[in-house]
C-alpha cells in the first residue's frame, strides 16, 4: 500500500471518528442546563407560585406561575426558553410583562432546575403540553395564551402552535425570539463539514410547521446574531401565514435583544392583539 493512500485512509478513518464523536455527544452540545433552580423569591420573582407540571410520560417538574390580573382581562404569556441555564435567569423577563398585567407561566424543561429526565426534542414538547394543560385546568384556554419562546424554545412554542392550530383552538398569539427554520439549517451553518442533516437527531423542524399556526405572530431577531443567523429568521416569518410582523435589529446580537428593546416590541405587539 502506498504512502499517499494510507494518508488518505488515515484521513477517512478520522473523519469517521470525528463524526461519530459529534453524533454521540450531540444532545450534550445542544442543552446546557443549569441544575441549581433558587427560589422565585431568591431571582427576585416574588410574585411567582411553584406549581408541578405532569407530563404525558410520566415526569413531574418544576414551574414558576404568575396568574394573570383578573381585572386586567390579559392573557397568560407561555415562557419558552432557550438551551441553556434554567428559568431563574429569566426573572428579568417575566417582570416586565407582570408589571403590565400579564400572567406569565415560566416552563422549566426536564433535565433544568432540578427537574428529572434529559431534554430531548420530543421531551420538551411534551413538557411545554403539561405547561398548556395546567392552565387549561386553572380556567386558561388556549385563546388567552401567548406563546413566547426564546432561542431554541422558539422551536417548541412553533410546535405548540402548530398543534393547538390544526385543532381548531389557536394560541392568541405566538412572539418568536431569534428562530430558526430548523436546527439543522443552525448546525450546518457552524459544522459545514459534517453530514449534520444525516446526524441530527432533535431537529425542530419549525419551517415545516410555521404554516399551521393559526394566530398573529412576532418575529424578533438580531442582525449581527452569530449563534441563529438572522437569514434563518427572516426565512421563518416569510413562511408563517398572516398576520405576521418581523422586528429585524440592525445592532442586536443573539443575547442582547432585551438591551435593544426586544421587551417593549413584544408589550406594543400585545397591546394590539
Amino acid at each position: 500500500m502506498g504512502f499517499g493512500l494510507k494518508i488518505v485512509i488515515y484521513l477517512i478513518v478520522g473523519y469517521a471518528l470525528f463524526a461519530g464523536a459529534i453524533y454521540m455527544a450531540q444532545r450534550r452540545m445542544m442543552y446546557f442546563p443549569a441544575k441549581h433552580l433558587p427560589t422565585p423569591i431568591e431571582a427576585g420573582l416574588g410574585a411567582a407560585h411553584t406549581i408541578t407540571l405532569h407530563t404525558s410520560d410520566g415526569f413531574d417538574l418544576i414551574a414558576w406561575h404568575i396568574p394573570a390580573k383578573p381585572e386586567e382581562n390579559l392573557p397568560t404569556i407561555v415562557y419558552l426558553h432557550g438551551n441553556g441555564g434554567n428559568i431563574a435567569g429569566r426573572a428579568h423577563r417575566a417582570r416586565p410583562l407582570i408589571a403590565n398585567g400579564y400572567g406569565v407561566l415560566l416552563v422549566e424543561y426536564r433535565g433544568y432546575g432540578g427537574n428529572p429526565g434529559v431534554p430531548t426534542e420530543q421531551g420538551l414538547y411534551a413538557d411545554a403540553r403539561a405547561a398548556m394543560d395546567f392552565l387549561q385546568t386553572e380556567g386558561t384556554p388556549p385563546a388567552d395564551v401567548v406563546l413566547l419562546g426564546e432561542s431554541l424554545g422558539s422551536g417548541v412554542a412553533v410546535q405548540i402552535a402548530a398543534e393547538l392550530g390544526r385543532a381548531g383552538t389557536p394560541a392568541k398569539a405566538l412572539v418568536l425570539e431569534a428562530p430558526y427554520t430548523s436546527t439543522t439549517d443552525v448546525a450546518a451553518a457552524v459544522y459545514w463539514f459534517l453530514p449534520v442533516r444525516w446526524l441530527m437527531k432533535d431537529r425542530f423542524e419549525s419551517l415545516d410547521k410555521i404554516k399551521d399556526i393559526a394566530t398573529p405572530l412576532l418575529v424578533i431577531h438580531g442582525e449581527h446574531d452569530r449563534t441563529i443567523p438572522v437569514n434563518l429568521g427572516q426565512r421563518l416569518l416569510a413562511a408563517a401565514p398572516e398576520p405576521r410582523t418581523g422586528i429585524f435589529i440592525p445592532n442586536a446580537g443573539h443575547n442582547d435583544l432585551t438591551a435593544h428593546g426586544s421587551d417593549g416590541h413584544i408589550l406594543e405587539f400585545l397591546a394590539t392583539r
